[in-house]
């Protein structure tokens, strides 16, 4: 079983529906997920917010918190995550925004990533990885990795 087969197991065992907000990955998370055979049971819907207007426009993201932090950041990975949960039918949405490569800069560089999970009744919970300068490609399958991992580590708790 993979890792999304798995956490549409846990999904439908604990009542989760699903959305996901992404930047980087251009919509590979909600991709995985509905790759699966009845994903429909517990994926409502994806976004796809490349260009900060779309953050701003679908999920609220403000443009305060753009200017202050820049997209890749920990504030808009939260108001990505929390937008996708209001916008939604779901009860728990992931979100991610970073820079897939090549390229990058001192302050953010190539390989950055951050996450946020937004669950309906829970602390919105956020975090960066450093993945490194190890290819566009790489990054994204683990952004895409990763964050399927944290929605079965709620899952499961």
């Amino acid at each position: 079983m993979n890792r999304a087969e798995g956490l549409l197991s846990l999904a439908r065992a604990n009542g989760a529906i699903i959305a996901t907000a992404e930047s980087c990955t251009g919509g590979l998370i909600a991709a995985a997920i509905t790759d699966i055979p009845g994903s429909s049971d517990v994926f409502d819907r994806g976004f796809v917010t490349y260009s900060n207007g779309a953050k701003e426009d679908m999920l609220d993201v403000r443009a305060e918190t753009l200017n202050a932090f820049g997209a890749v950041s920990e504030d808009v990975a939260r108001e990505m995550a929390e937008g996708a949960l209001k916008r939604s039918d779901a009860n728990i949405a992931v979100a991610v925004t970073g820079i897939a490569g090549p390229g990058g800069s001192e302050h953010k560089p190539e390989g950055r990533v951050c996450f946020g999970l937004a669950r309906t009744g829970a602390a919105t919970q956020v975090e960066t990885i450093e993945f490194g300068a190890i290819g566009r490609d790489a990054v994204r399958r683990a952004t895409v990795d990763h964050a399927l991992n944290m929605i079965v580590g709620v899952l499961k708790a």
